[in-house]
């Protein structure tokens, strides 16, 4: 399949492509740099120099790419943790997910696409009893704080690629990423090593309806029966070494 990879630099992309490359899909990545563009095109992607803020030329690019599917995982975060500087850059990321999620749905549903997978996170739900499954409600959008600023980058994330009326929306809540690239350790609450959270990108593809779906680790904190049945997730898998 052609396969519109939007943030084929990024740290869950870095790992998807690969896999996407193995099973003989032909991969057209995106990245806002030119550099990473050039790295792109050495591991056998066909690159794209384009910024999501940009609708015009995001639409013009993924019409010319012709693409089956377009799986989102961009993310505005750096790839070092500052606590200090983490506001900021909740807020620019939430911002992508508000602002520039609807160019890219406008942008597939243009290019006549008929699948759009898309990253989420999994430890946004609302107090309340766990395991969380996907139907449990979302923490509260309302105030400032980091929490309800993310929450509110996830809701209109959800839904604009779940109300796209002509595209199958699939939505992947992953857990705290760990691994390479990422931030956190296994120790974390919900864990979901990078590497399995792109093999789940990977298995929507071409399996699974339209809907939610946690991916994470079996701990407790949300429940991953609904991806293990419809997507055969495997939280175990990871890339050859």
């Amino acid at each position: 399949m052609r396969i519109f990879l939007a943030g084929a630099s990024g740290a869950i992309g870095r790992r998807l492509v690969p896999l996407l490359l193995a099973a003989g899909h032909h991969v057209i990545g995106t990245t806002r740099s030119g550099e990473k563009a050039n790295e792109l095109k050495a591991g056998g992607v066909q690159a794209v120099v384009v910024d999501v803020f940009d609708p015009k030329t995001l639409r013009d690019s993924v019409v010319w790419a012709r693409p089956e599917v377009v799986v989102h995982q961009l993310t505005d975060l750096p790839q070092v943790l500052d606590p200090a500087r983490l506001c900021d850059a909740l807020t620019r990321n939430a911002r992508l997910r508000i602002e520039g999620t609807p160019n890219l749905v406008a942008a597939a549903e243009a290019a006549g696409v008929g699948r759009l997978i898309a990253q989420s996170i999994a430890f946004a739900y609302a107090y309340g009893p766990e395991p969380h499954a996907e139907g449990d409600a979302l923490a509260s959008a309302d105030g400032n704080e980091p929490s309800a600023v993310t929450a509110r980058g996830v809701r209109a994330l959800e839904e604009a690629v779940l109300n796209a009326p002509s595209i199958e929306g699939i939505v992947l809540r992953y857990g705290r990423l760990y691994g390479p690239g990422t931030w956190n350790t296994r120790n974390a609450r919900a864990p979901l090593h990078v590497d399995a959270a792109a093999h789940a990108a990977m298995l929507a593809l071409t399996r699974g309806a339209a809907g939610i779906y946690n991916i994470a680790e079996d701990d407790g904190a949300v429940s991953i029966e609904k991806a293990c049945r419809e997507l055969g997730f495997d939280p175990g898998f990871r890339l050859p070494v």
